[in-house]
Formats: structure tokens, C-alpha cells, sequence
């Protein structure tokens, strides 16, 4: 039985998991749906009430019927690499590859259904309330009126974006920004705009969800720094593992369950009385740098779920599993 991999070529992410299943001698597959059509073909065919198929990519063939584990890591659109692109041919080949691919018994990290939805930070924070999980005050406007409101009663906040990553070539992070006292919210009314208020944080935790698997790291904050975005922070603190207070253990599972998630690298903010406030939630989150600094297993404990021989479960959370050659 076969692992597939569907991201893009450049992948060190995929690459740490890749080594972990070839080193447990686990067959994985990995290809790119942008390569989708040429050198990645497919082909599925459903006679007499039963369905057989295979996709391949270079000299590897697999069929879809012998895949144990489907991940979607950080695949590229289909059919984007093609002479002349369409969107009806990326829709066609879209269509073709993860129907196909649905029409298996794999297990999926994560279904794309499932992804696109878990993208949607307004749904995520809504969520992480149900699932119990501390938010801090948020909102999503157009309206210049409701966000001058918000500011009085929340004179504190930053600003981020609702989508995240800048859809530029190539992709531009955008810095979650504090407001400063006498903001204009003018600008407001030209796009959906998300406010927040800001937690006085006293270090950073990144969770990182496989399954029921809950590896957790702190890295330690700057004071009143006016960076408050981890990723441009001035600190040069290394992340350290943290053992995940039970509560939010519990909502996290939660929010996988609600979520029908099997992955996914959750972002707190701890304030001076040790409460971790939810930030959001990534699907297809990086872990190298948490694994780098930490030694945490993150990438085995992906292969070891990936290899798993049961059948798709990604509604509920799964525990780990020791991988046999």
C-alpha cells in the first residue's frame, strides 16, 4: 500500500515526512496536481460496478486502489503548467484527479473539502468558541462606524488580513499590525477589514495536531514589543516544548472533530496568566522550524499516521502508531 504526496517540488516540509516513510519502507508516491496534464496522467475506469484507476508521474505508477494515505500538503493548481491554461481545464483536471481519488479507501490529511472550509478564519474563530478554546474580542468589517465602536470598547488592537498570505508572485506574508491610538477606520468601507484585540502576550505557543497526537511549543516574547506578529518578532529565543494544559487539549480535539481535520498547527498567544488565546488554526502549517529547534518528532508522527493500514476516520482524532517495514 502507497503513501501519496501532493504538493509542490519544493517542499522541505514534505521532504522530512518523505524520508521517514522511506526509511520505514513505506512505498510513497509524490507529485504536484500543477504537473496535471503532462508529466503527471491519470486514468480511472468505472465498468460493471467496480472502479479501478492509477495516476503516475515520471516512472512511478501507482493505483488508486492500493493508497493507504492521501496528505495534501501544499499542492499546486491543476493543469497550471500546461502551453495554454483555462480555468475550464484546471476545473476539468481538478475535477478528474480528486474524484478519482475520493472514489478510494484512503485515508485523507486532509480532505480538500475539509481544507478549503478550515482555510476561513471568520469560520475558525467561531469554531475555536464552540470548542471552548479562548478568543480574543474580534471583528470583521466594512463599516467604518462599527470599527470606530469596537475601538472604543477595545482600545487596544491589531489589525490582519481575513485571507492571510498576499496572493503575489511570489507570495507576501502580512504582519499582523497594532492600531495606533488615533487610527482613521476611513479605509475600512474598501474592504473587509479584521480587528482584534491585542494580548499582552508573554510568549508564543504553536500546537501541532496529528491525529490525537498534541506536540506543543513556547517560544518567549518581547515585552510591549510594538512587533507582535511571531514570524517578524525581534526575539531571539529558541521554541521550547510545553506540555498542552488539558483544557485546550480537550477543545483542540474538539475542534479537529468539528473541523474533520487530521492535521492541523494551531497558534495561541499566552498572556501573563498562563491563558493560551487562540489565533487560528493552519491546515497545512509548517513544523520544520518547531522540529529544528525543539527535536520533537513532528515529521514521524505524520509518516506513522500516513502508514497506518484502517480505514478514512478524520472525523474523529486517531492515535499513534508504531510503523513496520
Amino acid at each position: 500500500m502507497t503513501v501519496l504526496i501532493l504538493t509542490s517540488e519544493q517542499d522541505v516540509t514534505a521532504d522530512m515526512v518523505v524520508a521517514e516513510l522511506s526509511g520505514a519502507g513505506v512505498p510513497v508516491v509524490r507529485l504536484d496536481p500543477a504537473d496535471l496534464p503532462g508529466p503527471v496522467a491519470l486514468s480511472g475506469e468505472y465498468v460493471h460496478g467496480a472502479y479501478r484507476g492509477h495516476v503516475s508521474t515520471g516512472d512511478r505508477l501507482v493505483s488508486t486502489n492500493g493508497l493507504r494515505s492521501i496528505w495534501v500538503r501544499r499542492p499546486g493548481v491543476p493543469a497550471t503548467r500546461v502551453a495554454e491554461p483555462s480555468v475550464w481545464l484546471t476545473e476539468e483536471s481538478a475535477q478528474a484527479l480528486y474524484g478519482m481519488l475520493h472514489s478510494t479507501g484512503a485515508r485523507w490529511m486532509n480532505r480538500p473539502d475539509a481544507a478549503r472550509r478550515a482555510r476561513h478564519k471568520p469560520w475558525q474563530l467561531r469554531v475555536a468558541q464552540c470548542s471552548g478554546l479562548p478568543v480574543p474580542a474580534t471583528l470583521i468589517t466594512t463599516v467604518p462606524q462599527a470599527a470606530r465602536e469596537f475601538a472604543e470598547r477595545f482600545p487596544d488592537l491589531v489589525v490582519k488580513p481575513v485571507s492571510g498570505t498576499h496572493p503575489q508572485d511570489p507570495p507576501r506574508a502580512v504582519p499582523t499590525t497594532r492600531i495606533a491610538p488615533d487610527a482613521d477606520f476611513s479605509a475600512v468601507a474598501f474592504g473587509p477589514t479584521l480587528l482584534q484585540r491585542r494580548i499582552a502576550k508573554r510568549a508564543d505557543i504553536r500546537l501541532t495536531a496529528v491525529g490525537d497526537r498534541l506536540l506543543a511549543a513556547r517560544k518567549p516574547a518581547v515585552p510591549d514589543a510594538d512587533h507582535v506578529d511571531v514570524r517578524f518578532s525581534p526575539s531571539t529565543e529558541p521554541w521550547q516544548p510545553v506540555n498542552v494544559p488539558p483544557r485546550i487539549a480537550t477543545s483542540v480535539h474538539d475542534y479537529l472533530r468539528q473541523a474533520e481535520l487530521a492535521y492541523g498547527a494551531f497558534d495561541f498567544a499566552e498572556d501573563a496568566d498562563g491563558i493560551w488565546w487562540f489565533l487560528e488554526c493552519n491546515q497545512s502549517g509548517q513544523f520544520g522550524f518547531i522540529e529544528m529547534d525543539t527535536g520533537q518528532p513532528i515529521a514521524r508522527t505524520i509518516a506513522e499516521w500516513l502508514a497506518r493500514h484502517e480505514p478514512d476516520s478524520t472525523s474523529r482524532p486517531v492515535g499513534p502508531l508504531r510503523m513496520t517495514r
